[in-house]
């Protein structure tokens, strides 16, 4: 959020760069580093959560976890702009946000060749890129030889892809973000099953690779020459330091129950504070002070994720996974053509 909010060389929403409106705040400008560590964390998650499911059952769960609160923060982004005109202009097309909102709504915009709501939903696409990875897993059936089998050859093929420049095996294979999802993955073996030297390679290797894709994660504007140089690999090594002591259950001694509540507003979070901040800046600054400003977006974004939390996300995937099983059980008791 702040590396959002003050730390991104974009003039649009203050009416000049942050970045030089707020120099105290220059570490900032490191925060896009949070996506490396959420993809190792979703590798971590999602195998951990797809242990003993079917496709079915792990399609219900990634549904009725992520469309709630992002339904509401694609039609809130669209209210945003039919309040005020303000909008983010990203993506490739040069669709306005009423042609937008639809095709944002079914998460596949990017494949369609649809401008973004917000630039941000482009995690929510590599992501669906890796649950289509691994519900092939899933449908296999979920073990540790073929989860070990399953990450190397990821691992490897995306580098042939890679290498062969093959623009569908990039698409199918995201090999500039594999090596994070595969040590996510290989940290929970860890962390399941004890030190096996296996997956501690697999996870070196994928650490020696994040550190050299990381050019490629870093737009233009945002490039700090002479700097990113170090910090990048400093980072991300920093964040596979973090995530071994998680597996290895050197961490299991944090037991503060608000993490659990915090952790459950980082999605919301995510999906709505770039929207909270431009009618915030537009109209409140320069009358009230860039701090002042600044606080008043961040405490309107927390409020507005935790109300996403507590009245659109619970209660939207309760009624979502009830209907998705009932659904689900329809579909696997078929087993005979209609009758004309």
């Amino acid at each position: 959020m702040l590396f959002h909010f003050t730390g991104v060389a974009d003039r649009r929403q203050w009416g000049q760069d942050p970045r030089e409106l707020f120099p105290e705040l220059w570490f900032t400008r490191f925060g896009q580093y949070g996506v490396d560590l959420f993809f190792i964390i979703s590798g971590f998650v999602i195998l951990m959560s797809v242990w003993g499911r079917t496709p079915g059952d792990f399609a219900v769960s990634r549904v009725s976890r992520l469309f709630p609160a992002y339904w509401f923060s694609v039609a809130f982004a669209l209210a945003v702009f039919a309040a005020t005109g303000l909008y983010a202009e990203y993506g490739p097309g040069t669709e306005n946000m009423w042609q937008r909102f639809l095709p944002n709504l079914t998460m596949l915009q990017r494949g369609a060749g649809v401008s973004h709501m917000e630039g941000l939903y482009w995690t929510l696409w590599v992501e669906l890129h890796f649950y289509a990875l691994i519900a092939l897993l899933v449908w296999r059936g979920v073990t540790y030889n073929r989860c070990v089998a399953f990450m190397i050859g990821w691992l490897l093929l995306g580098l042939y892809a890679q290498e062969g420049d093959s623009q569908l095996l990039k698409a199918l294979l995201i090999p500039d973000w594999a090596p994070n999802f595969i040590a996510g993955m290989a940290f929970f073996l860890i962390y399941a099953y004890g030190s096996n030297i296996v997956p501690w390679l697999l996870v070196a290797a994928s650490w020696a690779l994040a550190t050299a894709y990381w050019p490629r994660h870093i737009e233009r504007w945002l490039y700090w020459h002479g700097v990113h140089e170090y910090v990048s690999p400093a980072v991300i090594t920093a964040i596979f330091l973090t995530m071994a002591l998680v597996a290895t259950h050197r961490l299991d001694w944090i037991r503060w129950r608000r993490l659990t509540v915090l952790g459950a507003l980082t999605y919301p979070l995510y999906l709505v504070h770039l929207t909270v901040l431009r009618p915030v800046t537009h109209y409140l600054y320069p009358q009230y002070g860039r701090w002042q400003v600044l606080a008043i977006a961040v405490a309107v974004a927390l409020l507005l994720a935790y109300l996403v939390y507590r009245l659109v996300e619970q209660p939207g995937q309760r009624w979502l996974r009830t209907r998705l099983r009932t659904a689900l059980t329809q579909i696997r008791s078929v087993r005979q053509p209609a009758s004309r």
